[in-house]
């Protein structure tokens, strides 16, 4: 299956933590407010009970799936909820292909031209760049001169509405975004708040 992402600068918002009940409530925040990749990563209890729940209201041109996707097996309970964005923290070349097999977006983290080059290689639609603490604007300069063109490319930890525009500069061409967005606890006028300036920010970012 071909990808287009949502364009300009896709976002990826990550919920970490997310229950499957307050899923339908923040799902329809975010959707309203422009979002349309949500990763719920498994590494927290209730992940796929969520993605369920967020893939039950999802408008039809939003993609929803699982984060810290490390195993096939990760893979299986992903697909077989209906997710089909796959999103990883680390480059496993088979993880990645086994997702792209199944039709699924794959966007693994790589922090190297090696990864990113391995990942490319096993069929990823696009690279997290993961964590972008470490990986500042600079660096992400140097990756994408080196990516075949037109590679997606989007940093991810520690991303914010201050700093999407030097990391655009760079090159980047979307986003994940974590607890800036999004974090237990959160309420809904909250979660709002964060949505519509991450919105807002990328709206203040010079076209590709």
């Amino acid at each position: 299956m071909n990808y287009n992402l949502p364009s300009p600068y896709p976002l990826v918002a990550i919920l970490r933590g997310l229950t499957p009940a307050e899923a339908p409530e923040f799902g329809r925040i975010l959707f309203d407010a422009g979002f349309r990749l949500l990763e719920v990563p498994l590494n927290r209890p209730g992940a796929i009970e969520a993605m369920r729940e967020l893939i039950r209201i999802a408008p039809a041109d939003a993609i929803i799936g699982g984060g810290t996707m490390l195993t096939l097996q990760h893979v299986e309970q992903v697909h077989e909820a209906g997710g089909r964005l796959m999103v990883s923290p680390n480059c496993e070349p088979e993880v990645i292909a086994y997702a792209v097999g199944k039709g699924m977006l794959a966007l693994p983290g790589v922090a190297t031209p090696t990864e990113a080059y391995r990942a490319l290689q096993a069929g990823a639609h696009g690279l997290k760049l993961f964590p972008a603490e470490m990986l500042p604007p600079s660096v992400v300069k140097a990756m994408v001169s080196i990516l075949p063109p037109d590679t997606p490319v989007m940093p991810v930890g520690g991303v914010s509405p201050e700093n999407m525009a030097a990391f655009a500069a760079a090159g980047a061409t979307g986003f994940g975004i974590g607890s800036a967005l999004y974090k237990p606890g959160i309420d809904a006028a909250g979660l709002k708040k964060s949505a519509e300036a991450f919105m807002r920010a990328r709206a203040a970012l010079p076209a590709r």
